[in-house]
């Protein structure tokens, strides 16, 4: 495949920058969510369950995209710190849940407001519009690369299973973890100003 010299110059900057802007998003998330004694891997362990509810450890390792050794690992890092509790299912011993403990819920409160103001600082730049435009490339990029990573998959399923592409998703996360950090947020407030 021929490519001009301006076309591969696109493309290598564009996979830099992609590689780039994770590494930063990465770094950038740790700085917000280490004020609160968390890693971004376990906000985002502790954010899903406050969305959903207590979760199956296979569950969270496919809302976080983690194998599943690696989510087993993370939990019981968690559990050691007191994060969140595994519970056994009465009926069925075999099936296990993970659940907030209260530690865990004071450490994800106030985490929320921050993580969610850094979202928006750093979007802020591009109007509504370009983020529009700006989401629907990522998922179609994001998209190629379960592609890649699962060729016996049908792409149209991989974009129909997708869960960034889901706004039921988005409902939910605004109604059970960004409202519930905004009260935080309001909460600290006052008793910042009631001092």
């Amino acid at each position: 495949m021929a490519m001009n010299s301006e076309s591969e110059n696109t493309v290598l900057r564009l996979w830099l920058l992609l590689r780039r802007v994770g590494d930063s998003l990465a770094l950038c998330q740790d700085s917000v969510f280490s004020k609160y004694g968390l890693t971004t891997e376990q906000f985002g362990v502790l954010a899903s369950i406050k969305s959903r509810g207590p979760l199956r450890p296979s569950d969270l390792a496919s809302i976080l995209e983690r194998g599943p050794n690696s989510m087993s690992m993370l939990v019981d890092r968690m559990v050691k710190a007191g994060l969140v509790r595994r519970t056994r299912d009465k009926k069925d011993r075999r099936t296990v849940t993970v659940s907030l403990t209260s530690k865990g819920e004071n450490a994800v409160e106030p985490a929320i407001p921050a993580g969610w103001e850094f979202i928006h600082k750093t979007l802020s730049p591009l109007s509504f519009n370009d983020q529009r435009t700006f989401a629907s490339m990522l998922e179609t990029v994001r998209c190629e690369l379960v592609g890649y990573l699962n060729p016996e998959m049908d792409m149209a399923e991989i974009v129909k299973d997708s869960f960034t592409n889901r706004p039921d998703l988005y409902k939910r996360m605004v109604k059970n973890i960004f409202r519930s950090g905004s009260k935080a947020k309001r909460q600290a407030a006052k008793k910042g100003n009631a001092r």
